[in-house]
């Protein structure tokens, strides 16, 4: 599973022209799910990301998680985060779950972080969707499942 976070002091997505999801102050969330993601592994993700400090303390230190800043999530699907580009100049989608296993995770992810305290709007799984956000500081992580795996140090 993979997901890029960025802290937002505004984000919304729509589809067909209409706001599905908005949020002010929190991250905005692209998830991407892969074969041999779990419930497991969403939840897993869901608490790392939730638990992260990227939000500004009273010296202006970035100390604060999500819910000690009183963020929120606004969380995305997005297959492309799986895409392949090493051959050809046309990518290749064959890591990405297929629709319904991955649609199953992206819940399962969401409903993990309101389980945290935090509220999570969602895009539409599956939907032709326009992001707007507004990056703030900006700052944006990359984290994928596979590499909180591994050991720091080797």
């Amino acid at each position: 599973m993979r997901a890029v976070v960025q802290r937002v002091s505004r984000a919304a997505v729509r589809v067909d022209g209409a706001v599905v999801g908005r949020v002010h102050k929190g991250y905005l969330i692209l998830l991407g799910v892969t074969h041999g993601d779990t419930v497991a592994t969403g939840t897993k993700l869901a608490a790392k990301v939730v638990e992260l400090r990227l939000f500004d303390d009273a010296n202006g230190r970035m100390n604060l998680s999500l819910a000690e800043a009183g963020g929120e999530v606004l969380c995305v699907s997005q297959f492309t985060l799986y895409g392949d580009v090493r051959r050809g100049r046309r990518p290749s989608w064959d890591a990405a779950a297929p629709g319904d296993e991955a649609k199953a995770i992206y819940e399962a992810f969401c409903a993990s972080v309101e389980a945290l305290g935090i509220r999570c709007e969602r895009g539409v799984f599956g939907a032709e969707m326009q992001v707007e956000l507004a990056n703030d500081g900006p700052v944006t992580l990359i984290l994928d499942s596979a590499e909180l795996e591994r050991p720091r140090r080797a």
